[in-house]
């Protein structure tokens, strides 16, 4: 090894101690919650339920309770929803919603199945049966003002302490970003249904 590498070397070694200390020490320093966290993915991207389902499965890996109620997503077939079905014991799954809005065009009965779905999640939230929540598209919900955002804080801050809560779907209210303790905003750049390509079984549903 050149006198260069050798000084490159010790160079980087140092610095990578000074990341590794610095890291260690934030590690010290922080705290257990002592309750379950708001956990936001949003953006106009794609990801952000399917994030929320990979969360779902690092729970499941340490044996913990989830449940999942879908405020938009109709009742067709998702690859997802059929790998969950091996959970019975851990995982509960309602799906709630009537379809997309523009293929609904009832905002009664939208607002209908939304506070119906956000009833469920307040009853499932307040028990103390799951360790994971996913309210998946309830930011569309939210976005139509389905529901009151002030009231799904209000619900949200009433869980148990066990119970942390993922929220999925674009826009996300102001309001839920300054509750949440992570927002994930997901960045589209590109999307192959904007070159026409319709959405592929085990890609997009």
């Amino acid at each position: 090894m050149t006198d260069n590498n050798t000084a490159e070397q010790a160079a980087h070694a140092a610095q990578m101690r000074q990341l590794q200390a610095e890291h260690r020490k934030k590690i010290r320093a922080a705290k257990n919650p002592q309750k379950g966290l708001i956990l936001v993915h949003t953006g106009d991207g794609k990801g952000k339920s399917s994030s929320a389902f990979g969360v779902i499965a690092r729970a499941l890996g340490w044996g913990h309770d989830v449940a999942v109620v879908q405020f938009i997503k109709g009742k067709w077939k998702t690859g997802e929803r059929e790998f969950f079905r091996a959970f019975p014991q851990q995982l509960v799954w309602h799906t709630m919603g009537d379809g997309f809005t523009w293929d609904t065009q009832d905002k009664a009965q939208d607002t209908k199945a939304a506070r119906a779905a956000f009833a469920k999640a307040q009853e499932i939230m307040s028990s103390g049966d799951v360790d994971l929540l996913v309210l998946d598209e309830i930011n569309i919900a939210l976005r139509y003002d389905y529901l009151d955002i002030h009231s799904v804080i209000a619900g949200l801050d009433q869980r148990h302490p066990r119970t942390s809560v993922i929220l999925t779907g674009r826009d996300a209210k102001p309001e839920l970003i300054e509750y949440a303790d992570l927002v994930s905003e997901m960045r589209e750049i590109k999307h192959p249904f904007q070159a026409g390509i319709k959405a592929q079984q085990g890609i997009d549903f």
